[in-house]
């Protein structure tokens, strides 16, 4: 199973589409997961009507519409792994011991705000993930998203993409590991 994660896509105020990259990576996905700021509710139709199911929460930006639509967290369970899902994930320090706290029941935990590309994991297995921004990389250098991958009896594959031109993997030195 492969599940797509983006987060902090601001539209309309960034453009009304993805780019290709990431709507081909999204199309090919069993499920995408999006992490909050899409905006309005024509961002949600749109992401919605891309093909694979949609789990979203809503952030900050969203506008009441979108926050009367979708809830502040969610969890979903996937073959192997539950995960848990917010927008904010609080300070820097302490985060994932937080995000654990937050959703005990998950191995993982999904979040965006900082639009910063973030994968960090304690040694059983728990990790957290922000994709980094899909539309609006502020000060980062490349749009991103992440990309969850579960094969039965092995762990999860966590692997990072940059979605603008041109599109691949994206530098590990550009994924924050925090602890």
């Amino acid at each position: 199973m492969r599940v797509a994660v983006i987060s902090d896509t601001h539209f309309p105020g960034h453009g009304p589409e993805l780019l290709p990259a990431c709507r081909e990576r999204l199309r090919a996905a069993d499920l995408i997961i999006h992490a909050g700021d899409l905006a309005d509710m024509p961002t949600l139709l749109m992401l919605r009507s891309v093909g694979p199911k949609v789990v979203a929460v809503f952030g900050n930006a969203d506008d009441d519409e979108v926050r009367s639509a979708l809830p502040a967290t969610a969890t979903v369970a996937l073959p192997g792994l539950v995960l848990g899902i917010t927008h904010n994930g609080g300070a820097e320090v302490g985060r994932l011991e937080r995000l654990r706290r937050k959703f005990p029941e998950c191995g993982g935990g999904i979040f965006g705000h900082s639009h910063i590309p973030l994968f960090a994991q304690a040694d059983d297995g728990f990790f957290i993930l922000n994709p980094g921004s899909a539309a609006d990389r502020r000060r980062q250098p490349r749009h991103s998203m992440a990309e969850i991958e579960l094969v039965e009896g092995r762990p999860p594959s966590v692997r990072f993409f940059a979605v603008d031109d041109p599109a691949g993997p994206l530098d590990p030195a550009l994924i924050r590991d925090v602890r």
